[in-house]
């Protein structure tokens, strides 16, 4: 009897670009549902990906490890993984980065089919298969088409994120440590990004949030742990602030809120995939940009020359009232003041 195929997917970074990889994920597992499938990731999105349904076993790279320098420290990470990728005995590796170092782990593997994106002409000559990346086309459809290169004919398409276990009772324990009743219409804020041209200005959504709130509703702040002490207006301001929460943790905080807005962050990408109404912050929703899966309407841009930050505050809060009415918690009447 021949063996389950073995396969090995890879996306290294960032959050928003792994989550982009769930509807290829979630082909890939239906079309072998008997297979092993893991997933090669930066350490930072292993808690994460504990809710990609598909995946057995994740992989890990401390990419902070390589950016250091040390020889001492990346020799033993580097042969770990390198041993531990080569005694996989992997049949098919899917590569969505696309990169020299990840064609070059895929390569690695002896996989006898191994798959990849390609960004840049020289690359790919390692691959037994590619699929040449489309500007106007938007990432999470560029996975898809790299199986679709391979013979994976797609199905109804499926975006579906599973909460980690205990993520959502821990959200629950945040809004009751903060005075926040779940089940009344809250409005989650995720307002940084590690690029400041996706910004919009932090004092803008602080006005935002004050409208909201004197309408009665709850609205709560986040963002990682680099982000403390830029998000401190809004905590002093008296709003919840759940920067530097563990992921997944944030995720059931997005769960249980009515809309989740802000920039073009990984974490928005993950709320869509939860099925949360969305509204995010971006330069442009054109085709190829990373807006919203299946959802281009969910965006609020800038006219055109103009950048994120000149965005009106008046477009954003007539935005966010059609988002409230249009939630799948809109039913719920807000609560007086």
């Amino acid at each position: 009897m021949e063996a389950p195929p073995n396969i090995l997917l890879i996306r290294l970074k960032s959050i928003g670009d792994v989550m982009f990889t769930l509807p290829a994920v979630q082909v890939v597992r239906e079309a072998y549902p008997a297979a092993r499938i893991t997933f090669l990731t930066s350490r930072e999105n292993a808690l994460m990906l504990q809710g990609f349904r598909g995946v057995d076993e994740i992989l890990t790279v401390d990419r902070t490890l390589f950016r250091g320098g040390h020889p001492r420290q990346i020799l033993p990470a580097l042969f770990a993984l390198l041993r531990r990728l080569r005694r996989g005995h992997f049949s098919l590796v899917f590569d969505f980065q696309g990169y020299g170092e990840t064609e070059w782990l895929a390569w690695w593997t002896g996989a006898p089919e191994r798959w990849g994106n390609v960004y840049r002409a020289g690359r790919g000559w390692v691959y037994t298969g590619t699929s040449r990346r489309d500007a106007a086309t938007h990432p999470a459809d560029l996975n898809l088409a790299l199986l679709r290169g391979f013979g994976l004919r797609p199905g109804p398409l499926r975006n579906d994120y599973v909460l980690p276990a205990g993520a959502l009772a821990a959200a629950r324990e945040f809004f009751a440590e903060h005075q926040l009743a779940a089940g009344r219409p809250t409005l989650f804020i995720q307002p940084l990004t590690s690029s400041p041209p996706k910004n919009w200005p932090l004092g803008n959504y602080l006005s935002l949030a004050e409208a909201w709130r004197a309408q009665g509703r709850q609205v709560l702040f986040g963002g990682g742990p680099a982000e403390r002490a830029a998000l401190e207006p809004a905590r002093a301001a008296g709003f919840a602030v759940a920067a530097g929460t563990p992921l997944p943790v944030s995720a059931g905080l997005m769960m249980l809120a009515t809309v989740v807005m802000g920039a073009d962050t990984g974490l928005l990408h993950l709320a869509v995939a939860m099925n949360r109404r969305v509204l995010m912050l971006m330069g442009s929703n054109s085709p190829g940009s990373s807006h919203p899966y299946q959802h281009a309407d969910w965006t609020v841009t800038p006219p055109a020359g103009k950048t994120v930050a000149d965005i009106e505050i008046s477009r954003v809060q007539r935005a966010l009232e059609l988002a409230f009415a249009e939630s799948p918690a809109a039913w719920q009447a807000p609560a007086r003041p």
